[in-house]
């Protein structure tokens, strides 16, 4: 049986990778912080139904020697580092600890898997974010980076220590360069789970507005569970390669907000607040990925459409507030 060990295991990726390893025939262990097993209801509500099929250890992604004890102790075949400060807004508040946190982190998890599971195969989550302010739509493999964010950097500079443990010490050692993708299970502080969430709440007569900066951003939007599928395809291939992972369609946050609120038959334009205090301080235009190498080698193709993702979303938001209220 293959071992798999996943940092980030509570969060939306996470989770969704965790079920599929664990159909697959996975045993699946995952890193947490203490205060998640201090408050699970909270911290650990996306993996509570898999918590009898997996084996959850306490570490800090900041403490080298708390990783490098799991890593000697699981010695796993497989390892998906998907633990980040993953909000763009925040990085901008706090730089350092996203840079330190997030570079920190995956340097840990390298070098413990480089002196105690040299066979490990490692996964490194980058992000659309290191294109930033693009060279050219589509953005690929070969496209320039060029970051706009605290955010972007960081995983940038992950990405970079990523291939240079599999040029330097032959690593199997990759990166996946995934472009926005989301589902029930995005946080709420991320801008499409705001929108869904507030359709569904003033569809309730819970809230009456939604505040939104910059409408006119454009992102490529996928479905988180066909994309953590890229991810394990990655590391079942004959020799490591990075790739990008995307829809290969941009759309804008109003097209994200219209589609939304259509599914609750609601004008999205009697309810919304531009707030130029939500504006990010340089802002990224435009991100439109081509996966034509995803598709070409890992036969990896998208599934599902944009409309069902957003209106999944929106009906999960309104299951959930009928039933719990705010």
């Amino acid at each position: 049986m293959k071992k798999a060990l996943i940092t980030g295991i509570t969060g939306q990726d996470g989770s969704y990778l965790s079920e599929l390893l664990i159909e697959k025939g996975y045993e699946v262990h995952g890193i947490v912080r203490r205060v998640a097993l201090e408050h699970p209801q909270a911290r650990m509500w996306r993996i509570r139904h898999l918590l009898d099929r997996i084996h959850i250890h306490s570490a800090s992604m900041e403490s080298y020697a708390s990783i490098f004890n799991i890593v000697s102790e699981i010695k796993p075949d497989e390892c998906y580092h998907l633990a980040a400060q993953s909000y763009v807004s925040y990085s901008f508040e706090d730089e350092f600890s996203t840079i330190n946190t997030n570079l920190n982190g995956t340097h840990y998890v390298l070098s413990a898997i480089k002196r105690q599971a040299p066979d490990c195969r490692f996964y490194f989550a980058a992000s659309s974010e290191m294109f930033g302010k693009v060279k050219e739509t589509p953005q690929n493999e070969d496209t320039p980076f060029h970051p706009r964010s605290p955010y972007g950097i960081s995983k940038l500079a992950g990405f970079e220590l990523t291939r240079n443990y599999r040029e330097g010490y032959g690593m199997f050692a990759l990166s996946g360069i995934l472009f926005n993708h989301e589902s029930p299970r995005r946080g709420a502080e991320f801008v499409t789970r705001k929108i869904s969430s507030a359709a569904a709440k003033i569809k309730l007569g819970i809230e009456e507005e939604i505040r939104l900066g910059n409408l006119e951003a454009k992102r490529d939007w996928g479905h988180a569970c066909d994309y953590v599928k890229a991810m394990w395809l990655m590391l079942q291939q004959d020799e490591p390669d990075d790739y990008v992972i995307a829809s290969g369609i941009s759309r804008s946050v109003e097209e994200f907000l219209e589609t939304a609120f259509n599914y609750v038959n609601l004008d999205y334009r009697d309810y919304l607040v531009v707030d130029p205090k939500l504006y990010r301080p340089s802002e990224v235009k435009t991100l439109q990925g081509d996966s034509a190498a995803a598709g070409k080698k890992l036969n990896w193709f998208p599934k599902v459409s944009f409309q069902e993702l957003v209106c999944e979303m929106v009906e999960a938001d309104l299951e959930w507030y009928s039933k719990n209220g705010s």
